[in-house]
């Protein structure tokens, strides 16, 4: 009896949630719901507000997500509907036939005056004209074939909107029960019907609709929907203004730009001075015994390989200036951007504000980087490694931040409970944990900064890239294609040393 109560209670202490849940319809929505959560399978309910509703119900429910979803699909159905009975389809042929025909009449108009004062290309003429007329009359065909298909774009319009609505149908009570669900844990999820979110889910659809069915049912009457009014002169003066910015810049701080691509070429030079001065066999003969020491002896076989290829065609001393090259924006990469990730793993307001950056060194293309770095530091290997520093370094400041947010607390606590400091909790407790979080971003900050060579190259970085714009400016496919496999050559390397497990 105890259990059979308990198990009445629980019901009506759901029930009384539902109805506080619903508001309206609160006896259809206990039912509905009742079925649902008693069965693991999927239980066919069928709501007919939703169905005629359609997205204003679900944004009255606060289902914004299927308002969403089910007004695009709805405005295309609608679209199809507009166009079967008000657009005129073969206008665009209409308008062909009309020009022809213009020309035909002029054409006409030369072959009777050539007719009468007996010319030579009276026959020329004549085959001319023939082909306008068969030309008007094949525009004017398909203009009529055009205009044929109304009636099956309203038919598969009518269609598609009738099998929309009854998926909303359908699907109207499985998601609200799945919003009844959150909402017993979370009271600040919407719930019952909302007048006001009913009105401007009414106000979006009438909107939406309207011009998607203008615009595509009468295209030439409304020339506003089709361009946006943008204003040449605001686009010319903020262009304007950014260029004298660009230029105040570049005078100001000369100082300072001189001093870094300095201190980056002291950098590259002493690279340099490893990679390429360094007799080959040292060079071979290092890269070896790194890569054994780091990942064993089958990948100091494919170093090896890897290098006589390089040699074997010719691409030594432009792959070790590639190195060089890389190794300098990955050193200054790795060297700003791991503490970078610390200080914003350990400081979310300086997160908040570095997160922003890194989208938009991420998300801004190459080649744009090559204008300011161009604008302030000029062209040359320098000005390369900086443009490649700014498209790197954002993986490993992300996966440094990533890597120290999941270490687990109750680590960092028992280290603290036993009296670590500040700087012992960071290099033995922080560091070892997300180390392979960290390794993982300094790979992709290699990788990508080699992904740059190429486009380095176009401002004066020599080496691998160099023979791949080459080839591209000459088409030269085979010089293109042996170019771009030691670039490969020189990634793999790369990768399965930094991955080594030793």
């Amino acid at each position: 009896m105890n259990a059979a109560q308990d198990v009445q209670d629980y019901d009506r202490a759901v029930d009384k949630l539902i109805d506080e849940f619903s508001v309206s319809n609160a006896g259809y929505y206990r039912t509905r719901f009742g079925k649902i959560s008693a069965s693991n399978r999927f239980v066919p309910t069928f709501n007919l507000a939703c169905a005629l509703l359609g997205p204003v119900w679900f944004a009255a429910r606060g289902l914004w997500k299927g308002f969403l979803v089910f007004v695009l699909l709805e405005a295309f159905a609608f679209i199809q509907i507009a166009l079967g009975l008000f657009s005129d389809l073969g206008a665009e042929q209409k308008l062909r036939a009309e020009r022809i025909a213009g020309t035909l009449e002029e054409r006409r108009a030369q072959l009777e005056a050539a007719i009468t004062s007996q010319a030579d290309n009276v026959e020329a003429l004549q085959r001319l004209v023939g082909s306008l007329e068969s030309a008007v009359a094949g525009a004017l065909q398909q203009a009529q074939s055009m205009e044929s298909q109304r009636l099956a774009l309203l038919v598969f319009g009518i269609g598609l909107m009738l099998a929309i609505k009854l998926f909303q149908g359908a699907l109207g009570n499985w998601a609200l029960e799945r919003q009844f669900t959150y909402w017993r844990s979370d009271r600040s999820i919407a719930s019952g019907f909302s007048v006001l979110r009913a009105t401007t889910a009414l106000m979006l659809v009438t909107v939406i609709y309207g011009l998607a069915a203008a615009q595509f049912s009468f295209p030439t009457s409304w020339s506003l929907l089709q361009t946006f009014p943008a204003n040449d002169n605001i686009r010319i003066d903020v262009s304007n203004g950014l260029k004298q910015w660009f230029d105040y810049a570049t005078i100001a701080g000369a100082g300072f730009f001189n001093n870094v691509t300095d201190a980056v070429r002291v950098l590259l030079d002493s690279l340099e001075t490893v990679f390429v001065g360094t007799p080959w066999p040292v060079v071979m003969l290092f890269i070896a015994l790194l890569a054994w020491q780091c990942a064993g002896p089958r990948v100091a076989i494919l170093a090896i390989a890897g290098l006589m290829y390089l040699g074997l065609l010719g691409f030594w001393d432009k792959a070790m200036a590639t190195v060089s090259l890389l190794g300098a924006a990955a050193c200054v990469s790795i060297s700003l951007g791991i503490p970078i990730g610390i200080l914003c793993a350990r400081k979310p307001r300086v997160f908040a504000f570095v997160r922003p950056v890194l989208d938009f060194m991420q998300t801004m293309p190459s080649f744009v980087y090559l204008i300011p770095i161009i604008a302030f530091f000029g062209t040359g290997k320098p000005a390369a490694i900086l443009a490649t520093l700014v498209f790197g370094s954002p993986p490993v400041i992300r996966l440094t931040v990533l890597g120290l947010q999941g270490v687990p607390e109750a680590v960092r606590e028992a280290a603290r409970s036993f009296g670590a400091s500040p700087a012992y909790l960071l290099f033995k407790v922080d560091l070892p944990l997300a180390s392979k979080t960290i390794m993982a971003g300094v790979n992709q900050t290699i990788m990508l900064s080699l992904a740059m060579v190429v486009i380095a190259s176009l401002i004066g970085a020599k080496g691998l890239g160099e023979d791949v714009l080459e080839a591209l400016q000459y088409a030269s496919t085979g010089e293109g294609i042996l170019a771009g496999l030691a670039i490969l050559v020189c990634s793999m390397i790369l990768d399965r040393v930094i991955q080594g497990k030793r």
